[in-house]
C-alpha cells in the first residue's frame, strides 16, 4: 500500500473553500491540461453526496486513455469527503479530502491510499513512476489554487 499526504494552506473562508472543492465540475480545473480530464457521467449533481458515481477518461502517461469511474462513499458538509475507484488504473485508490478552518483561511489536507494491479513490479513501477507523477499533478493542483484564489 502506497500513501500520498499533502496539506496546503488557502485563505478562504470554510464555506468558499467547500463550495469550490466539493464540486466535480471543478476536477477539470485543477488537472493539468496534459492529462486531457473529461468527465464523463451523463448527469451529475453539483453538489456531491454519498453513492455518487463520477465517470471520466484521462491520459495520465503517454497519453493513453483509462476510463476511471471513482465514488464519494463520505461527505460530512465543511470537514470531509471520501472518492474511492471503482474501476481504473489501480488497484486500491482512497483519497480523502480534509478542510480545516485555521487563521482567517482553510487547511486542505489530502490522504491518498493506492495500491497498484501489479503484484511483483507494483513497488519498483510506484518509486520510478506513479509516485512521482501523483506528486506533479497535486504540485500542480497546488499552484492552480493559488492562481485561482489569488495568493
Amino acid at each position: 500500500m502506497n500513501r500520498l499526504y499533502t496539506q496546503q494552506y488557502i485563505p478562504i473562508s470554510l464555506d468558499e473553500a467547500w463550495a469550490f472543492f466539493s464540486s466535480p465540475k471543478n476536477l477539470k480545473i485543477l488537472t493539468p491540461d496534459y492529462m486531457k480530464f473529461e468527465i464523463t457521467s451523463s448527469s451529475y449533481t453539483e453538489k456531491m453526496y454519498p453513492g455518487q458515481l463520477i465517470s471520466y477518461n484521462v491520459k495520465p502517461l503517454l497519453g493513453i486513455p483509462l476510463n476511471w469511474i471513482t465514488e464519494i462513499t463520505h461527505v460530512i458538509d465543511n470537514k470531509y469527503f471520501v472518492d474511492e475507484q471503482r474501476f481504473g488504473p489501480y488497484q486500491l485508490w482512497h483519497h480523502e479530502h480534509h478542510f480545516t478552518e485555521q487563521d482567517s483561511g482553510v487547511i486542505m489536507t489530502d490522504i491518498v491510499h493506492y495500491k497498484l494491479h501489479w503484484y511483483k513490479g507494483g513497488s519498483v513501477t510506484n518509486v520510478l513512476i506513479v509516485k512521482g507523477q501523483l506528486q506533479k499533478i497535486f504540485n500542480y493542483r497546488n499552484q492552480k489554487i493559488k492562481e485561482l484564489f489569488n495568493f
